[in-house]
This record gives structure tokens, sequence and C-alpha cells, in this order.
């Protein structure tokens, strides 16, 4: 009984925190950093870089056939084009 009270829980929470949500609170909390004068711009641009690096990779992850097919219908198009 424990484990379902468990599981229901993290159901709720994952229904109430969505990975928009996350993402949005992590950029607010990069966001104070970059204004911030105290010195902590630095690291506020580091946690900025590292989310857009992190984000796009695993976008190319996930995404990877789709964009190399892309990128070859491309080529293939612009090849036919100049012969």
């Amino acid at each position: 009984m424990e484990n379902k009270t468990t599981a229901i829980q993290i159901t709720g929470e994952r229904r109430e925190n969505t990975m928009k949500k996350r993402i949005a609170n992590t950029l607010s909390s990069a966001r104070g950093l970059l204004k911030s004068e105290s010195g902590d711009q630095m690291t506020g641009w580091l946690i900025v870089v590292l989310v857009v690096v992190v984000v796009g990779a695993v976008f190319m992850t996930l995404y990877q056939g789709s964009i190399t097919s892309i990128w070859n219908s491309i080529v293939t198009k612009i090849t036919s084009l100049l012969s």
C-alpha cells in the first residue's frame, strides 16, 4: 500500500511540475543571477550555456535520423539542380 501512495504522489507531482514549468523555473533562476549585481553574472551565463547545450544535445539525439534525412534530401536537390 505504501508503494501505491508513493507512486500516486510522484504522478501527481509530475503532473503539477511539467517539463515546461521546470525549464521555465530554471531559466527564471538563471535570469535572476544574470540581473544580479553581486558578481554572479558569470555563473548565470554558464548556467544558460549549459542549459542550451543540454537541450541541443537531447534534441540532436532524439531527432538525428530526421535531421540526417532532411539534410541528405537538401543536398540531393541542390546537386540535381546544379547538374
